[in-house]
């Protein structure tokens, strides 16, 4: 991998968390009010308002681009619908698609509070995609593709709630020992982890950063393996690779500039 695709990606992994948490609180600003009802729509709004993780989003396209994918095959914000097994369609956050094959899918996800019901949520989302969609390439939904890259991302909020121990219910079985007294944020993980180990995902990540050090784009990864970095280098290897392939992008007109209207006058060329 070339080093100067990666360069400087500290600060610009910064500038995207950074940018979560801004377009969050704007959100929940926006919706928010004083009295207690609004309040909690304000809050639903910055859960639900979509366009946090934009900075993520576009950090990777960036980055995919770098690498030498034509950036007509990257896919985010519009047409990142694939076919399901048990379900017409799925939306995904990211999607590669070069010559008519599904390159790779990603999601960018993210918990502010809620944290029990939200991370079941999650867990199930993170497996029920998984399974879905590669269940549709085995049945030769995305023909002629060979096996896709897929990925997850998570940014987690470090606060005590999120990394104090938490007690599993047992009430007729035991959990697995790595899950007693383990805090979300351990959870989450543990879940990545083996997400990729049980070949569900090629890749995931995890990052947590509070909401005071969080708007200064401070950040920490709690597992190396589940670092942004090892996130992204088989993906951009995946990319460079397909770029190979491509015929290379048309060259971008120069832009014409009219001119004043007078008599005698010539359109300057950029």
């Amino acid at each position: 991998m070339s080093d100067a695709i990666l360069h400087d990606l500290e600060r610009k992994l910064t500038g995207a968390v950074a940018h979560f948490w801004r377009v969050r609180d704007a959100q929940a600003q926006r919706q928010g009010g004083e009295d207690s009802a609004a309040k909690d729509r304000g809050t639903r709004g910055a859960v639900t308002g979509g366009k946090q993780m934009d900075g993520f989003i576009e950090l990777v396209r960036e980055l995919l681009i770098a690498a030498g994918l034509n950036n007509a095959t990257i896919f985010a914000q519009a047409r990142t619908e694939v076919p399901g097994w048990f379900r017409p369609e799925k939306d995904w956050d990211l999607l590669i698609v070069a010559d008519g094959k599904l390159i790779a899918g990603a999601e960018f996800k993210s918990q502010v509070g809620s944290f029990g019901n939200n991370f079941n949520n999650r867990t199930e989302e993170a497996l029920g995609n998984a399974t879905d969609l590669w269940a549709a390439f085995r049945q030769g939904a995305f023909a002629p593709s060979t096996p896709p890259w897929l990925g997850y991302l998570m940014l987690l909020e470090d606060t005590p709630e999120s990394t104090r121990p938490v007690r599993a219910s047992e009430s007729h079985f035991k959990v697995f020992p790595e899950f007693r007294d383990a805090s979300y944020a351990r959870r989450y993980e543990i879940l990545l982890t083996k997400l990729v180990r049980e070949r569900l995902y090629d890749g995931a990540c995890l990052l947590m950063s509070s909401r005071t050090d969080g708007p200064n784009g401070r950040y920490t990864e709690p597992s190396a393996e589940l670092s942004f970095r090892n996130f992204l280098t088989p993906l951009l290897g995946r990319a460079m690779a397909v770029a190979q392939s491509q015929p290379p992008a048309p060259p971008v007109p120069p832009k014409v500039v009219k001119g004043s209207g007078k008599k005698g006058s010539k359109p300057a060329v950029d």
